[in-house]
């Protein structure tokens, strides 16, 4: 290698060098040691000491393991459908040619830029079951309303109503997927008789798949790391019926002070995503369409 490849060559690492010491020392390094504190017993206090899986069968008995995953699996199995399909529709009504529409897509942007925690007192004063703004347009229909955050059957779906408010997140991206259909596709649809309906199911929704699936593994990510509206709104009740994951993964390493455990938890929540994530990757063969490409090939 001449002298002046060398230098280059030098030179190039140099400029990488803070993205690469970034992935060591903050993403690869505490994996590592989340690795092995899963494997001991360590309660900040004293040194890590190895216990080899004792973590994890732990885990698989602790019955406030099981409530955390069922109430963060119904959480996201629930909200992030209604966020995909009510984005999309305000994405099609947004794409329309009417006056103010920078405006409005700004409007519809906005919540998602807010702070979660004041989102979540916002939304507290909203559910208040005695003087909430919810209940109170209830009540011009003559509907009572429920105690919202504090009762067991209602604390859930209510912070999948609360979900819905950062909608407007996805807006950017699923206008720049209907506006990358062709119009010559609706056009030759319309020349074969499709109507509105059909052209929305046969020609949008196939060509924008990709985003949906982009959306989908976003939301489902997203959503199982859900933290904030359990701390803040509910800390976790009534009765362990908002016990978010991370909110009872938080619990064990900052108030017990049960890092090996909470390493454990951590390390279980990844896997449980990653399969998660890989199955909707493997489901999209089924219901993704990439243009261009030749189906069966």
């Amino acid at each position: 290698m001449s002298p002046s490849a060398r230098r280059e060559e030098l030179a190039g690492w140099a400029m990488a060098s803070p993205w690469i010491l970034g992935i060591l020392f903050f993403i690869i390094g505490p994996y590592v040691a989340a690795a092995y504190l899963s494997l001991t017993r360590y309660e900040i206090l004293n040194p890590p000491e190895f216990i080899g899986l004792q973590n994890f069968g732990r885990m698989f008995q602790d019955p406030l393991f099981w409530q955390a995953l069922k109430v963060t699996t119904i959480y996201s199995f629930a909200s992030v459908p209604l966020q995909i399909v009510l984005g999309l529709f305000l994405a099609m009504l947004l794409n329309a040619r009417i006056h103010g529409l920078a405006w409005l897509r700004t409007i519809y942007y906005l919540p998602a830029v807010l702070s979660g925690v004041a989102v979540s007192f916002l939304w507290i004063w909203i559910f208040s079951a005695d003087w909430g703004v919810l209940n109170f347009l209830l009540s011009l229909a003559g509907i009572k309303g429920p105690a919202w955050l504090s009762s067991q059957t209602w604390v859930l779906p209510a912070l999948i109503i609360m979900s819905l408010w950062g909608v407007g997140g996805g807006l950017v991206i699923y206008l720049a997927g209907l506006q990358g259909v062709p119009t010559e596709i609706y056009e030759a649809a319309e020349v074969d008789g499709a109507g509105r309906v059909r052209k929305f199911w046969h020609v949008t929704v196939p060509m924008i798949s990709p985003v949906l699936l982009f959306q989908l593994i976003m939301g489902i990510i997203g959503s199982l790391q859900t933290f904030t509206q359990g701390y803040v709104m509910t800390a976790g009740g009534p009765n362990n019926a908002s016990l978010f994951f991370l909110l009872y993964l938080w619990r064990h390493a900052f108030r017990l002070l049960n890092m090996g455990y909470a390493s454990a938890l951590a390390w279980a929540i990844f896997v449980y995503i990653l399969l998660l994530t890989l199955l909707v990757l493997r489901s999209s063969q089924m219901w993704v369409f990439y243009s261009g490409e030749i189906r069966g090939r």
